[in-house]
């Protein structure tokens, strides 16, 4: 089959469009034709070899671990799916080395569901990974609900787009950073913005005094530690950080997403009743898989960026 693959670490340089051999059926897997698979920073990462510390590496590598696509096979002990069936998932296994940036992937059962009805597939395969943070960072972590107000950093991009979205639909009222192109953006989706930069604290009290009560963090640094301002001291355990595990000193949590069967059919009942949808900003051929990586790494990239195997 045709697969994006690398066989050493580096930048967009390194990936080659390249046969490689079919995907093996486990007895609980499912065997996707893909139809789209999205482009996450945490792959080109990975490609660069950033997660090597937490991630056995098996080369040569075809990245990706979002997908939607149709299912072809099934395990011999899988009974919620069957051939034809439209799914999309997070398939992230515990190495890297079978991704689906391919034309075909064997995805565990716990890490696919059936793909929301109203999405195309580019749609679909934009959500798994940022969705998942963004509903997982909310309802798990920061158990967000009526009356929270809710910072969430990065609010334009693939996570933010998900995270101020859910939030609104939680009932929360949402504040969330981005440049300013992306501030009437913002605001369509139900967010009041800010802008980034030293006058932070200052901006988010102008709309809510009082501070307030969850912080959703994707930079570190020193806008992690200046954020931790706008919160009270006993609610920093609803402070999540994705990038950055040094939060734990703080009382708050490091949010690194898990596939869960469950927690997407969640965020398919809130697409299918319209309170979630999906930004595909750019979308690409899987051959052009390298220029993608680019774009996603200038840090400007509205929403999600996704490749298509047609």
């Amino acid at each position: 089959m045709k697969a994006i693959a690398y066989n050493r670490h580096g930048g967009p340089e390194v990936l080659e469009i390249c046969e490689m051999p079919e995907p093996k059926l486990g007895p609980e897997s499912v065997l996707i034709e893909v139809q789209a698979a999205s482009v996450n920073p945490v792959d080109w990462q990975i490609t660069e070899g950033q997660l090597s510390s937490r991630f056995d590496i098996h080369f040569p590598v075809i990245p990706g671990w979002d997908v939607a696509g149709i299912v072809s096979a099934v395990g011999p002990t899988v009974t919620e799916f069957a051939p034809g069936d439209e799914v999309f998932g997070f398939v992230r296994e515990d190495s890297i080395g079978r991704g689906t940036y391919a034309e075909r992937v064997a995805a565990p059962l716990r890490t696919v569901a059936r793909k929301p009805a109203n999405l195309s597939w580019a749609q679909a395969a934009a959500v798994p990974i940022a969705g998942l943070t963004a509903y997982q960072s909310l309802v798990h972590a920061m158990q967000i609900g009526e009356g929270d107000v809710v910072l969430i950093q990065a609010a334009a991009g693939g996570v933010g787009s998900f995270a101020v979205q859910i939030a609104v639909a939680l009932g929360a009222k949402v504040i969330g950073t981005a440049s300013p192109g992306n501030h009437d953006y913002l605001r369509t989706l139900g967010a009041e913005p800010v802008a980034y930069g030293p006058d932070l604290e200052r901006s988010v009290r102008a709309i809510n005094p009082g501070g307030v009560t969850a912080i959703l963090d994707m930079y570190g640094g020193d806008t992690l530690t200046s954020s931790l301002n706008l919160i009270a001291a006993p609610e920093r355990h609803r402070v999540v950080s994705l990038v950055n595990d040094g939060i734990l000193q703080y009382g708050g949590k490091f949010v690194f997403a898990r596939p869960d069967r469950s927690d997407l059919d969640q965020l398919t009942k809130m697409i299918e009743a319209g309170l979630i949808t999906p930004t595909v900003t750019a979308t690409m051929n899987l051959d052009q898989a390298a220029e993608a990586f680019k774009l996603s790494k200038t840090g400007h990239v509205r929403g999600k960026i996704v490749l298509t195997t047609a």
